[in-house]
């Protein structure tokens, strides 16, 4: 089922194109990449569907309801993360989910505390954090009431590698417990890691829409996502070549049959080099 529907849009600044009949969806149970390079149009879809932006054309849905129609109803179906999001600093972040989950109506504070890593500084005031705790209590402020819709930009941005472990391995579990989740980022590894489609801007255009399926293990065979992020973009899925076998310099040489030699009788692939004996003169 669709949950995030994009429909021809389109956001024109004067003579600027900022997106252009931009189309896609993001099913229910999916987790989708949006990536492009810079300026290709990512934030301003992402704020489109969010209600911060009014299309010039087109339409955005979240689970069934019209963003533009009704942005109240819309935005209590979806979590979000802007890139550069705003957070209560006189608050603790262990307040500040409270209030999210007294809005919301429901919500598990200690298990997502746990999952972005905050657990440890809960209680602290968000105006002593880091840009990285910073970036995790948002995370945290989106996730805690398990929306239907999740809609992240550039969330990952500044989380240390243990964070950013646990994170993703967290919106895995919600895409796989039925959450539609449309992250955009520049990070490919995390796009092969943990998507199941990936989506491409560039120039304000879709210009690749692939599902993404591989091994998540990383295994030999894993599909290795080669993204061109020229002007107009490309993007492919390829499955390494297995690496080559090595020989073994040391091992026996294969035996073959001596053309001058009785039937059967082995030798080495190379005769023997020919001996010379010195004359000694008279």
């Amino acid at each position: 089922m669709k949950v995030i529907e994009v429909r021809g849009l389109q956001k024109r600044y004067g003579r600027h194109v900022a997106v252009e009949d931009v189309s896609f969806s993001v099913n229910a149970g999916e987790l989708v990449a949006l990536i492009g390079h810079n300026g290709a149009g990512k934030s301003t879809t992402l704020k489109a569907l969010t209600g911060q932006l009014q299309p010039s054309a087109g339409e955005v849905l979240v689970a069934g309801v019209n963003v533009l129609q009704d942005p109240g109803e819309a935005r209590r179906r979806f979590g979000y993360v802007p890139e550069d999001p705003q957070l209560y600093d006189y608050l603790t972040a262990r307040e500040m989910l409270e209030l999210v989950v007294e809005v919301r109506g429901q919500g598990d504070i200690p298990a997502t505390l746990a999952a972005v890593g905050l657990q440890d500084d809960a209680d602290r005031l968000i105006r002593e954090y880091s840009q990285g705790m910073r970036r995790k209590a948002a995370l945290a402020a989106a996730m805690v009431s398990k929306p239907q819709v999740l809609i992240l930009d550039e969330a990952l941005n500044g989380l240390d590698p243990p964070s950013a472990a646990r994170v993703k391995a967290h919106l895995r579990a919600l895409a796989e417990g039925g959450a539609a989740v449309l992250l955009s980022t520049h990070v490919l590894e995390t796009v092969e890691k943990i998507a199941d489609r990936v989506v491409m801007l560039a120039r304000g255009r879709v210009v690749a829409d692939h599902n993404v399926t591989r091994d998540r293990r990383g295994g030999p065979g894993a599909a290795v996502l080669v993204a061109d992020w020229g002007e107009f973009g490309a993007l492919s899925l390829r499955t390494p070549p297995p690496p080559a076998t090595q020989t073994d310099s040391s091992a026996a040489p294969t035996p073959r049959l001596d053309p001058h030699g009785a039937p059967g009788r082995a030798t080495s692939p190379c005769p023997p080099a020919p001996t010379h004996t010195a004359r000694r003169s008279a």
